[in-house]
């Protein structure tokens, strides 16, 4: 797909921003101690803006990552989660927060959080960039969501099409 098709529905400016004010409600949730946990591929470039502006507010927790795949080079789920890499520390006993670009069925962050109970976790929050309507309750509910993204096909700040598109540093509609 060419540059040209695609829309922008969310600016980078204004990403900066939900991204500041997402890190403003998590810093009273954790401190330190606590381990962010990225997932992998997308939700690298949120986790790295969101435990700067942690750090910024002066809370420096750990940083660790979970490679899930789910939709492969493909344009939906194919409903179940594949584990391509697992935690590197150990997060037992501690606050862990998953962190994700979007969140759409929920698969990904429901079995992250899965994987970080197993591994004895005290607690577990959620923290996505964006959050796509879903006709059916999810089984995870992540407690801080940066922006109530719309129901299009979204592209750029992590999030793909085919692997392309993540660097994108505004959100864009490929629909």
């Amino acid at each position: 797909m060419k540059a040209d098709a695609a829309t922008v529905v969310l600016p980078a400016h204004e990403i900066a921003r939900l991204v500041e004010d997402a890190a403003l409600r998590l810093k009273p949730l954790i401190d330190d101690d606590a381990v962010v946990v990225c997932l992998l591929t997308g939700g690298l470039w949120f986790a790295a803006d969101l435990t700067r502006a942690l750090s910024r507010l002066g809370v420096n927790p750990q940083f660790d990552a979970l490679w899930l795949a789910s939709y492969g080079d493909d344009t939906e789920s194919r409903g179940r989660i594949e584990v391509r890499a697992g935690l590197q520390r150990s997060v037992e006993g501690r606050t862990v927060v998953l962190v994700d670009e979007v969140m759409d069925s929920g698969l990904s962050l429901s079995e992250a959080a899965r994987i970080v109970r197993k591994a004895s976790a005290a607690r577990v929050l959620g923290c996505v960039f964006a959050r796509k309507p879903w006709p059916e309750p999810r089984d995870f509910a992540p407690e801080v969501v940066a922006w109530e993204a719309p129901a299009r096909f979204l592209a750029g700040y992590g999030m793909d099409l085919a692997g392309c598109w993540r660097g994108v540093p505004d959100v864009v509609a490929l629909d």
